[in-house]
């Protein structure tokens, strides 16, 4: 999805909790914005008359960059120089702008306490310097990480204000993270009708602006919603559209993902067969990224899967391979759920002889 920034305040500027050399990206639902090809502009240019100047403006483009190759410790470490820099020079704006991209990169890494206290300050200078798109992004951020931390009152508060920011800007882009992270909010809440109306709006703006990844994104957190009302003919739909998308934009570990609720909802309905086709697709997919996780997951579903059908020897097959694969990650908790799933197949096929080897966790072949 192509994205703008996000921006906040420097004086007492608190330090990271986290040991720096623990930061990693943490994968969510999320829609975040971050600089773009057509948004450089907003970063400092280079031709600075003041040495200080250049060397912050240049840290500051080094820390966008390196938060955008997922470097998130570098980038933490560039973006806090380039903080002190312009606070030496009293440049308010420049302190916004870096105190935003630091309340991403902390959110990024899943430390939404520190993403709150630099989008604070973020925002106090903004409001000083009456710049709405930096009150935008801070609001956005404070919402994202309040939701993080299931303070939902607060989120719906600064996400509501971000949405009318975003409407009062006419940024159409950051409309549809506001909708979209909106609807997150009244999911976890509960509120899943409300939820699925500001992420239809969100689908709405989004197709309008032909952004395949945000467009994604968007469907994945409907079918989720509808999902969680059991309506899963409506889910299957969303998350059918949603794969489309995914695997024409090479989003393997997406697709990955959806096909798993793809499967479960589709089993949901009792339809086994589609079922099974879901969770193959899932299991290839994992295979060919060597997800080990993703597979030993697969090979359960589908050995379920297979025993509803009434295939208990198809079901014995899947969870031999699991049972297999669960030893070589060490996961002592998948191997006992892969022997008490050949147990049950054992006994329903009238193997009782197989079925005391599982129950003494010994496969019969080993």
């Amino acid at each position: 999805m192509s994205r703008d920034v996000w921006n906040h305040r420097a004086k007492n500027t608190v330090p990271l909790k986290l040991p720096i050399t623990h930061l990693k990206s943490v994968k969510r639902n999320t829609i975040t914005h971050e600089f773009d090809s057509g948004s450089q502009a907003q970063i400092p240019p280079l031709q600075e008359s003041d040495e200080h100047l250049s060397e912050a403006s240049q840290l500051l483009r080094q820390g966008i960059q390196q938060q955008q190759a997922g470097e998130l410790i570098a980038a933490m470490k560039s973006l806090q120089q380039s903080l002190v820099l312009f606070q030496g020079v009293k440049d308010l704006q420049k302190q916004a702008q870096v105190l935003s991209f630091l309340g991403l990169v902390s959110y990024s890494a899943g430390d939404y306490k520190n993403a709150i206290s630099y989008s604070q300050q973020c925002m106090s200078l903004s409001q000083e310097a009456s710049d709405l798109p930096l009150q935008m992004q801070a609001l956005s951020h404070l919402g994202n990480a309040y939701r993080h931390l299931n303070d939902h009152n607060k989120a719906i508060e600064f996400l509501e204000k971000c949405l009318k920011i975003t409407q009062q800007l006419q940024d159409k882009r950051s409309q549809v993270a506001a909708l979209n992270n909106l609807g997150l909010v009244y999911k976890a809440l509960g509120n899943f009708t409300q939820a699925i109306e500001y992420q239809q709006q969100s689908l709405e703006i989004v197709r309008e602006l032909k952004d395949n990844w945000g467009e994604e994104q968007v469907l994945k957190n409907l079918g989720n919603a509808w999902y969680a009302l059991d309506n899963y003919p409506k889910a299957i739909a969303y998350y059918e559209q949603c794969v489309i998308l995914a695997r024409s934009l090479k989003n393997v570990r997406s697709a990955s993902q959806v096909l798993k609720n793809l499967g479960n909802a589709c089993y949901a309905l009792g339809d086994y067969i589609k079922a099974i086709k879901y969770y193959e697709e899932r299991l290839q997919l994992a295979r060919e990224i060597q997800d080990k996780r993703s597979e030993e997951q697969s090979l359960g579903s589908l050995g379920v899967a297979c025993e509803a059908l009434g295939d208990h020897h198809k079901a014995i097959t899947y969870y031999e391979e699991r049972l297999l694969l669960a030893r070589t990650l060490k996961d002592r908790r998948s191997e006992e759920q892969a022997l008490a799933s050949l147990r049950v197949a054992c006994y329903a096929l009238g193997d009782y002889a197989k079925a005391m080897q599982y129950q003494q966790g010994t496969s019969p072949n080993s």
